[in-house]
């Protein structure tokens, strides 16, 4: 058995260090790029999701290298997240290029299903091993949140430009050809202490923008046009509460342990959203809610085309746009989404946050 998995931001870093803690054969894909989506669009329904496409793709171009089998997540409620096993394994089917898939979720047939699925995963490691093995990757997975959130923090205010980029990218780089998630450890410290040594500009107040939406258009950089970083080199330090940490922390480990789920975003959501309707509708609303009582420059909303929770929280922003007096924009992206046009919007909302900024300011000296 050779496993692979699909790429989605920096996922596969955390996956990489659990197999190979568990001395599991696997293919990493090549980082999402153009070809995995022209595979993917090439036997994936019109209307299917962009991550979807992208996934197909990086399935098709591993099994190139060998991988026989896909490792995923599982989604539960009104997302097509939900289905994408089962898609996924009729679209290579079809296509006549069959894997077997394992999905690591709680199964109706309960916790036993899921033992007995990761069990065959690991050919019959010892319960100990794996628990340590997956609380390593578990670790892994927030200490790569916090060394992107500190990759927002110094990219704007950096005074040698393109330092946080050169850093981070290589980072991202060397992780492949680290075994284990003690050496990965030692490289995220590596890579925190690097960027924590940037020379910033302490005087410089950036705009601040918060990013929400459907995961993985928000957090992939392949999928958002790199979007983090380019705002980053605006001068703009963003904010993404979704992220791996987020979803692992309060859809699997919460589900799991006696710990209290956060909810601040729902109570936020409450009069412009009542219930859950799946994805990260409630999350978009709620978020861009609380930016906006957090004095954020702007929010802004990314999605891939046709999802239809997102759809629906788009069409409730303009009522938190007025009611919490804070800009939003909205980026849909799909396989034709071109780079120029979306960077034309982005540089215009930027230009208008800036403006805004500054009618801030001159009425806040007028009235002293």
């Amino acid at each position: 058995m050779k496993v692979t998995f699909p790429h989605m931001g920096n996922l596969y870093i955390s996956v990489k260090a659990l197999l190979d803690d568990l001395g599991i054969d696997y293919v990493i894909p090549p980082f999402n790029n153009k070809r995995a989506l022209e595979l993917g669009n090439r036997h994936a329904p019109e209307m299917a999701c962009l991550p979807l496409k992208i996934n197909i793709g990086n399935y098709l171009q591993a099994l190139e290298s060998g991988a026989d089998t896909v490792l995923m997540a599982g989604g539960h409620g009104p997302c097509r997240f939900g289905y994408y096993c089962e898609i996924e394994r009729g679209i290579l089917e079809d296509a006549g290029r069959a894997m077997d898939f394992i999905t690591l979720e709680v199964p109706d047939e309960g916790i036993g299903e899921l033992i007995r699925r990761v069990r065959k995963l690991t050919t019959g490691a010892n319960l100990f091993k794996i628990v340590r093995a997956a609380a390593a990757a578990a670790k892994i997975v927030f200490m790569v949140d916090e060394l992107e959130k500190l990759s927002f923090h110094t990219r704007p205010r950096e005074v040698d430009r393109g330092c946080t980029d050169r850093i981070y990218r290589r980072f991202l780089s060397k992780v492949l050809s680290v075994k284990g998630s003690r050496d990965i450890k030692k490289l995220i410290e590596k890579t925190r202490g690097e960027l924590v040594n940037i020379k910033i500009d302490k005087n410089f107040m950036p705009l601040k923008v918060g990013i929400v939406g459907e995961i993985y258009t928000t957090i992939d950089q392949y999928a958002s046009f790199e979007i983090q970083s380019k705002l980053g080199n605006m001068g703009v330090e963003i904010d993404r509460k979704v992220t791996i940490g987020q979803w692992l922390m309060e859809h699997i480990l919460k589900n799991l342990l006696p710990i209290p789920k956060d909810l601040r975003y729902a109570e936020a959501a409450k009069p412009y959203l009542k219930t859950m309707i799946g994805g990260h509708a409630m999350e978009t609303v709620g978020n861009a809610v609380l930016y906006g009582r957090r004095d954020y420059d702007g929010v802004i909303q990314i999605y891939p085309l046709s999802c239809m929770p997102e759809i629906v929280a788009q069409s409730l922003l303009p009522s938190v746009e007025r009611d919490c007096g804070i800009p939003v924009l909205t980026l849909i992206v799909d396989e034709m989404t071109g780079e120029a046009g979306y960077m034309t919007r982005l540089e215009a909302f930027v230009d208008l946050l800036l403006r805004r900024r500054g009618k801030r300011a001159i009425g806040a000296l007028s009235w002293d």
